[in-house]
């Protein structure tokens, strides 16, 4: 055989090597490539197994900590979630959505609480007071429950109001979620004479209301309110107009029981 033939020979023997080599080394990252194809595919299923896991745990945990609904004493109106201030023979009513927790439902408070008192207590006005707890969706913590189990646990003994007063006066910052902790609402019951009570603090620390609470504000939702407070009397949301003062008011409360 030639030195040429045998160069030729030995060429092509390389070549068919190497292209072999080619294949095994394609067929090794096709194999990395399934495989790791398959460990992407089940640590995705884990993630999504996982996923659903934890959102049933969450509804569950949210149904269980809503508790049964133990409708405060005297509340009111459909469902009864709404607790009453004033006299059953005033001939106006207004209706309050507020949140303990939020600061525009003091500032409200606190401009026209003078001016509720007085007609309340004149029996010419009924207030319906709703209480949610959109603080705590929005920046979570558990004040605003907290408070109106409380302020619940106050209308069973009869103090509703001056509690609900107290409370205002001595809300924490927005981001505080100082009404979250079961003492402090208990240590400001002390300023309502007569409240600070065995059953008032067993009624708190249980959270005897908490699923009525949390059915007022699921009413609060489905009502299409978008914000604390919303301030209605004959169906309108005077806390919307800007034109709207306590003095405003009276005049419109005046007018409806002289008609």
């Amino acid at each position: 055989m030639s030195e040429k033939n045998r160069d030729g020979k030995r060429t092509a023997r390389e070549r068919i090597a190497a292209d072999r080599k080619k294949q095994k080394a394609a067929e090794q990252r096709r194999r990395t490539l399934i495989v790791g194809a398959s460990v992407v595919c089940v640590l995705g299923l884990a993630a999504v197994i996982g996923v659903i896991a934890a959102n049933s745990g969450k509804g569950k945990k949210s149904s269980t900590a809503s508790g049964p609904v133990v409708v405060p004493s005297g509340a009111r109106g459909q469902d009864s979630l709404a607790i009453p201030v004033g006299k059953d023979g005033a001939r106006s009513t207004l209706t309050v959505w507020e949140d303990f927790r939020c600061p525009a439902c003091m500032a409200f408070e606190a401009r026209y609480r003078p001016t509720l008192h007085e007609l309340t207590d004149a029996g010419k006005l009924k207030v319906d007071y709703h209480l949610v707890r959109l603080i705590d969706g929005n920046l979570g913590g558990s004040g605003s429950l907290r408070a109106a189990n409380a302020a619940a646990c106050a209308q069973d003994a009869g103090k509703f109001r001056d509690y609900h007063d107290v409370l205002y006066a001595n809300q924490p910052q927005e981001s505080d979620d100082a009404f979250g902790n079961n003492a402090k609402l208990i240590q400001l019951a002390g300023k309502v004479k007569g409240l600070d009570t065995p059953a008032f603090r067993a009624c708190v620390n249980k959270g005897t209301h908490d699923g009525w609470v949390n059915k007022s504000h699921q009413a609060f939702q489905a009502g299409g309110y978008g914000s604390t407070p919303t301030v209605l009397l004959g169906g309108k949301n005077i806390y919307a107009d800007q034109t709207m003062t306590p003095e405003k008011l009276k005049q419109m409360v005046e007018q409806e029981n002289k008609g």
